[in-house]
């Protein structure tokens, strides 16, 4: 059952228009194994470097970059300095808890965005993203 993931994420990738290297295999069978979840570059490289995966921190950045061109994954920027990619690419929105670094999904269908401003001329919205910073009760 083991040897059915690398083929998926092969054909996810050739279906996504990127070359299946051996590294994007590995990252992808990393990345996508587990199912939908929100990781830094850190975080990724963090989990190969455990699963025996020869990779360099840059390949990791490079590549989680690849797969959000590709529509993959989604790019989640929630804090100034740590970017977050989501695996689940539908619309949603996210929790932030901070102190924790923790994200957490929002169906779209538990938050309704209005009155949001007329894009200028020649431009259309392309997507809305909301995150709600939680943190403990004091």
């Amino acid at each position: 059952m083991a040897a059915a993931a690398p083929i998926a994420i092969e054909a996810r990738l050739r279906s996504a228009g990127l070359r299946p290297t051996r590294q994007r295999v590995a990252l992808g069978d990393l990345l996508f194994a587990k199912g939908d979840r929100h990781l830094t570059v850190e975080e990724l490289h963090e989990e190969a470097v455990t699963a025996g995966v020869p990779v360099s921190l840059a390949t990791v950045y490079n590549t989680l970059h690849q797969f959000t061109e590709a529509g993959m994954i989604r790019v989640l920027a929630v804090e100034s300095a740590k970017t977050y990619f989501d695996t689940n690419v539908s619309d949603h929105h996210h929790f932030f808890v901070e102190g924790d670094n923790e994200v957490l999904d929002i169906p779209v269908s538990n938050l309704t965005i209005g009155n949001l401003p007329e894009p200028p001329p020649g431009m259309e919205i392309a997507h809305v993203d909301v995150v709600i910073r939680l943190r403990p009760k004091r």
